[in-house]
């Protein structure tokens, strides 16, 4: 099937942004209640985008249940497209993330991961994919597929989000890891992927070796300690936004959504230092807002002017 010609026609509209991955639901436990939310960072990255007003579309896999349709209506509360053959699974997958006291979360999963092959004809302006979906098969050939097609005809973004409870061993995850990296022209990872994936090496080693590798940008976004942008020519250190912390779900992933606008918006400047400032300070600071509110929540377009007009002058950090 071609997801990409489908979705064009179904939403008489061509897509700025498609989103391949998969999509959950976080049942969220803390010492008082158990929550459920849709997530899965793909998902998460789509819904962002879709609140920031960018027309997406997610190809991901989830069953036609009770959880299923919960995604579905999330997604479709924003604007996201739910793209052709997404409906696949007999059984939509989970994530249970209990709350540590400072707010951040440890995950188990309970998520099986599979995407036709498909051919497209039609590409969007960005494509972006990452987590679970590039790593787990079968799904993941199809993903890596999807990348090799679409290399050559838009920017390819990647946030490998690392769960290593998924991922087998260390050696397998980095050798899939290092495969897709020259098909992408982005790679945003934390600095707890960065260390999972190269423990012998430094932030600023791993940057350089992702670069290496053929990306063209490597985003390292380092919690309250900010985040940095490393290209061959540059390599710019940005402070974080200070916020009160309700989770820390769904941050990385708003932090992402943030920057695929600021590609989008400023594509034809390149990776030149100011632009790369610029989006990290948006960046940083839709996640600042996410971090303020429970599960993944991300900013709208409105909400993220006001907060960039709000700092206006001040510096931002990543997630």
């Amino acid at each position: 099937m071609d997801y990409l010609t489908t979705a064009r026609n179904d939403a008489h509209q061509m897509l700025d942004v498609m989103v391949i991955g998969e999509a959950l639901i976080d049942v969220v436990t803390t010492s008082h209640d158990t929550v459920e939310h849709p997530g899965g960072s793909p998902a998460n990255v789509a819904y962002g985008l879709g609140r920031l007003a960018v027309t997406t579309g997610l190809l991901t896999a989830i069953a036609p249940d009770a959880r299923g349709i919960s995604i579905e209506n999330h997604l479709s509360s924003a604007g996201v497209i739910l793209l052709p053959g997404s409906k696949s699974l007999t059984k939509t997958a989970s994530a249970t993330a209990t709350l540590e006291p400072d707010g951040s979360a440890k995950y188990d999963f309970d998520i099986s991961w599979d995407l036709a092959p498909t051919a497209p004809t039609y590409f969007p302006k960005i494509l972006h994919t990452g987590s679970i979906a590039t790593f787990l098969n079968p799904g993941a050939g199809a993903v890596k597929s999807l990348l090799e097609q679409a290399r050559t005809h838009c920017m390819v973004t990647y946030d490998p989000n690392i769960r290593p409870a998924l991922l087998g061993s260390h050696r397998e995850a980095l050798a899939t890891f290092e495969e897709l990296v020259p098909l992408t022209d982005v790679v945003k990872l934390s600095d707890e992927d960065a260390r999972w994936l190269y423990p012998q090496k430094s932030l600023d080693e791993t940057a350089a070796h992702i670069l290496g590798l053929g990306a063209g940008l490597t985003v390292i976004t380092k919690g309250a300690d900010g985040s940095q942008f490393t290209t061959a020519a540059a390599n710019i250190s940005i402070p974080a936004v200070k916020s009160k912390v309700a989770d820390t779900i769904g941050a990385g992933d708003s932090y992402m959504s943030a920057l695929i606008l600021g590609f989008l918006t400023r594509g034809t400047e390149g990776f030149a230092p100011a632009v790369l400032e610029q989006l990290g300070h948006t960046a940083a600071a839709a996640a600042a807002i996410t971090v303020q509110r429970p599960g993944a929540n991300p900013p709208t377009l409105e909400e993220l002017n006001i907060a960039i007009e709000a700092h206006s002058g001040a510096q931002y950090g990543g997630s």
